[in-house]
């Protein structure tokens, strides 16, 4: 794994081991966290860019995977599975300061909770993925009562905003943004949602029909988009920077951009303004 500043134009390599799981990177650029093989468990390693420090989450003697981090990087929420005799898996959220831990799901089974960790450590989104339900944890007053999709309606989470407004979850072909503050959702049909920006504003997605452009970047309030790329192109949760203005993405075209002739995939930004 490697992490870019793209203001000093400076790649470096973070550790030395395989991740098991593509990283997640803090509000603030400073902290990386990802899940490695360790013996025969998971474990979750953390990354401090400007000192090359790594120390390790508590998994309390089982595996953990799935981090998301808070924008300055001391709270971090993960999923830990159980060992046998026992089964199913903790949703948790751990503060690395004071090694304090918050229990926020307690789950039967081993799919994948894929928990979603606000800015403010305020809220935290995960799915029940044996039920297709999508719940929200709220530090102040605990889970919502139910999923926020409704009882009838099956669902998989994308992700939480990092102000922790708004929730994208997949329910059929369709993509539905969840408004916290309203408890409405906007659907955005035909549409694979890939990530949303820190304010909520904007939505990545990769259209359903085939022949037309890869990624499309939604302004939600304007109802506007904005193509990213119209080549073959994949892009991960965290790709769009505040307020849209840029978006990462991956691809094996080679005419993307002038000169590339590694004959390999590449990562991309588009800045849109």
């Amino acid at each position: 794994m490697f992490v870019r500043d793209r203001r000093t134009g400076q790649t470096g390599r973070i550790g030395y081991l395989t991740t098991l799981q593509p990283p997640a990177i803090s509000g603030d650029g400073e902290h990386v966290a990802y899940p490695v093989q360790w013996m025969n468990d998971v474990r979750i390693r953390q990354y401090q860019v400007s000192t090359g420090r790594t120390i390790s989450a508590d998994c309390s003697a089982h595996s953990c995977n799935q981090p998301s981090l808070g924008a300055d990087g001391r709270h971090i929420a993960l999923a830990i599975r159980f060992k046998a005799p026992l089964s199913g898996q903790r949703v948790e959220v751990q503060d690395w300061n004071t090694g304090a831990k918050q229990t926020v799901a307690d789950l039967g089974h081993t799919l994948p909770s894929r928990p979603s960790l606000s800015g403010d450590v305020r809220r935290l989104a995960y799915q029940d993925a044996q039920a297709e339900d999508v719940f929200v944890w709220d530090r102040t007053g605990g889970t919502d009562p139910g999923p926020i999709e409704g009882p009838a309606k099956s669902a998989s989470l994308v992700q939480l905003s990092d102000d922790g407004g708004k929730v994208v979850y997949l329910s059929g072909s369709d993509t539905y943004v969840h408004d916290m503050s309203s408890g409405t959702a906007q659907q955005v049909p035909d549409a694979r949602g890939v990530a949303i920006d820190p304010t909520g504003r904007y939505l990545l997605y990769a259209p359903q029909a085939t022949g037309g452009p890869s990624l499309v970047l939604r302004d939600l309030r304007r109802g506007t988009d904005e193509t990213i790329s119209d080549r073959p192109a994949t892009a991960g949760t965290d790709a769009v920077s505040a307020d849209g203005r840029d978006v990462v993405f991956q691809s094996a075209a080679d005419d993307i951009v002038p000169g590339d002739t590694n004959g390999k995939p590449d990562v991309f930004v588009r800045h849109l303004y």
